[in-house]
């Protein structure tokens, strides 16, 4: 494995964000091959759930390098400020069935907040035009939990979604068919966790470094792209 990776730092490169980060050791590891944000799961049904105690650690080691995000199903506005404050988080990823009017309050209080939409559930890509939403994040939403699965699905249908907003490309991700779902959906970012792991919770070095390589390859120029997460 080479050690030498660079970020990628070409104002064209899509951005990538790591999800279901639960140590230290893992959230170094997507620092250093380039990452420009990690998830933590606050939903206790995930295999990958993380007690905000552990997020706080992971978040203070890292400080200001990537952004940190919060994954959060069908919480109260309340409780996920809490999190928000205590775990030091800058951005807010909802991935139920929740409300524009939490949207908009969440980013009244200054936070980026990334709001799920699934192509066979709802809500669906048609009601982004109800949330205030500072990017959008799309899977199919087939399976138990409302995470991706690992699904591999359609990846094209939302091009011309991504076309309008800022889109993140969610769901069955992996080193082997990054290149392939970028193509097919020209996103702004990619969010990817079960495709770079062990096992859930659990990340691979070698995983990780092969799919910032798949994807730094992919230059995408048109239309121009949104920078959602901050620039490393």
């Amino acid at each position: 494995m080479n050690n030498d990776i660079s970020p990628p730092i070409s104002s064209h490169s899509v951005q990538i964000k790591i999800c279901g980060i639960t140590t230290i050791s893992d959230a170094e590891l997507c620092r250093k091959y380039g990452a420009h944000a990690i998830g933590f799961i606050f939903y206790p049904k995930s295999p990958r759930f993380v007690w905000p105690h552990t997020v706080k650690k992971i978040c203070n080691y890292i400080a200001d390098s990537l952004d940190t995000v919060g994954v959060f199903v069908n919480e109260s506005f309340d409780t996920i400020m809490r999190q928000v404050e205590y775990c030091n988080l800058n951005t807010v990823q909802l991935h139920g069935t929740e409300s524009p009017y939490l949207v908009t309050r969440l980013r009244y209080q200054g936070i980026k907040v990334i709001k799920a939409l699934f192509t066979q559930r709802q809500p669906y890509p048609e009601s982004a035009i109800q949330y205030d939403a500072t990017a959008f994040l799309i899977e199919c939403g087939r399976g138990t939990l409302p995470g991706g699965n690992a699904t591999h699905w359609n990846w094209g249908s939302v091009k011309s979604f991504g076309q309008k907003r800022p889109l993140i490309l969610a769901g069955g991700l992996n080193p082997k068919n990054v290149q392939s779902a970028l193509e097919q959906a020209n996103p702004d970012a990619l969010d990817v966790s079960s495709g770079v792991e062990v096992f859930p919770g659990k990340k691979n070095p070698i995983a990780i470094e092969q799919f910032m390589r798949q994807t730094c390859q992919y230059q995408r120029y048109e239309p121009e792209l949104r920078r959602i997460f901050h620039a490393i």
